[in-house]
């Protein structure tokens, strides 16, 4: 459940109209729901209250510090990929004992940030990076704490570039070497191996894969404990999924009923690293009509949103239901157009062959299921200023990010005397 909800005819934010925000802030803009925010932490949190957990928020899927605040704020702790989001996570409060960093390749200088916060633990990838960590753990004289991750060579049956788990994937160490990998690290000096992750991909709409990588990564506990390498942490990442058009994902409880008898009686506690399932239905991107456009047997409404704010249709070709901002467009003639942006590209797009209401310059869209991947993935392309992203609470609208300006674009550039 979300809170953009159709109110007297108009599409409303909780008890905020959109095109009160379009008005205020401009188009095209993204806008979050507080109250959908915290309702879907409680959700996903609440489902494995029975369980000692931590629920480490995947913030690439959605990284403005107000929403990272927030998420501090409900308990959340925090996955990273990078020193930019370590900056970013601990900026808005996020305790660095809940902080996790993965990713495949990490910096010396980001680890030697990780380390010096105190983070709980690295995520490693392979054992070149086991390496590293090691020698910038030595120079600092500390042990890192970490957490191989194994590839359980399982299929999500998701979008390909969204998994994470299959034997050809860049991401993790192959199931039939992780216990000789885990050997190697329990050898170095300066590292204290404390856990074990699995994570398959995104948006994931059945939880069996889910339950078919567990069994895969308790098993390797099982064998690991038998080998003297207790297992404190076990990490099953993330990628339940969301609603974006027909899809019918499990709810966070149909997840936490289908591990917990396999987990319950493991003295460990389980790290979750959900994103999408919390952020994707809170937040929509609004743009502007700007043009139509008939062309040879097509139709275009030509917008002010552009693949540089929102690029997944154009690279995952991902379906966004998109609604006019006022009801009673809902009720004129349907056509079937392309809904497409400004951008010197063809495959700027928000939608292509779209049966929706037909509609004129001016009139306002939301593009729903934004929250998640929208802004984080944006550019200047084109030299385009990154749109503002709005937080509505309790009525009230706050702009959470500034729309970037010209002067935004140029900051950091400089023109050499040679050329002046």
């Amino acid at each position: 459940m979300h809170d953009f909800q159709y109110r007297q005819g108009e599409l409303y934010c909780e008890d905020v109209p959109l095109s009160r925000i379009a008005k205020e802030v401009g188009t095209p803009c993204y806008v979050y729901s507080h109250h959908t925010l915290v309702r879907h932490f409680r959700v996903y949190d609440g489902a494995f209250g029975n369980l000692p957990h931590i629920v480490a928020f995947a913030m690439k899927a959605n990284s403005n510090l107000a929403v990272l605040r927030l998420m501090a704020k409900e308990g959340s702790g925090v996955d990273i990929v990078s020193g930019g989001e370590l900056f970013r996570a601990l900026k808005a409060g996020v305790p660095a004992s809940k902080i996790v960093f993965a990713g495949v390749g990490k910096k010396p200088d980001e680890i030697r940030d990780a380390l010096k916060a105190e983070i709980l633990m690295f995520n490693v990838e392979s054992s070149a990076e086991l390496r590293a960590i090691n020698d910038v753990a030595a120079s600092m004289d500390v042990k890192s704490r970490v957490a191989l991750r194994i590839n359980p060579d399982i299929d999500p049956q998701t979008h390909p570039y969204i998994s994470t788990g299959l034997k050809k994937s860049k991401f993790g160490i192959a199931a039939d070497r992780a216990l000789e990998e885990f050997k190697v690290a329990e050898a170095f000096s300066h590292i204290e191996v404390v856990g074990l992750h699995a994570h398959i991909g995104s948006q994931l709409t059945e939880v069996s894969p889910f339950v078919e990588a567990l069994k895969k990564v308790l098993t390797m506990v099982q064998t690991l404990t038998e080998q003297g390498i207790p297992i404190r942490y076990i990490n099953i990442g993330g990628g339940l999924g969301i609603t974006y058009s027909n899809e019918t994902p499990p709810e966070p409880k149909d997840l936490a009923d289908a591990i917990a008898p396999l987990v319950r009686d493991l003295k460990c506690v389980l790290i979750m690293e959900p994103g999408r399932v919390i952020v994707g239905n809170a937040g929509v991107l609004l743009t502007k009509v700007l043009y139509t456009k008939d062309g040879e047997g097509k139709r275009f409404l030509i917008v002010d949103a552009a693949m540089n704010d929102l690029i997944r249709p154009s690279l995952y070709d991902a379906y966004h239901d998109i609604r006019p901002l006022y009801e009673s467009v809902t009720h004129a003639p349907k056509k079937t157009v392309d809904v497409v942006g400004p951008v010197c590209e063809s495959g700027d797009f928000l939608a292509k062959d779209r049966v929706m209401p037909d509609m004129n310059a001016g009139d306002l869209m939301a593009v729903m299921s934004a929250g998640a991947y929208g802004f984080v993935m944006s550019s200047n392309y084109n030299s385009r200023p990154r749109v503002a992203e709005v937080l509505v609470h309790e009525g009230q609208i706050h702009v959470i990010r500034s729309r970037e300006t010209n002067d935004d674009l140029v900051r950091g550039e400089q023109i050499p005397a040679f050329l002046l």
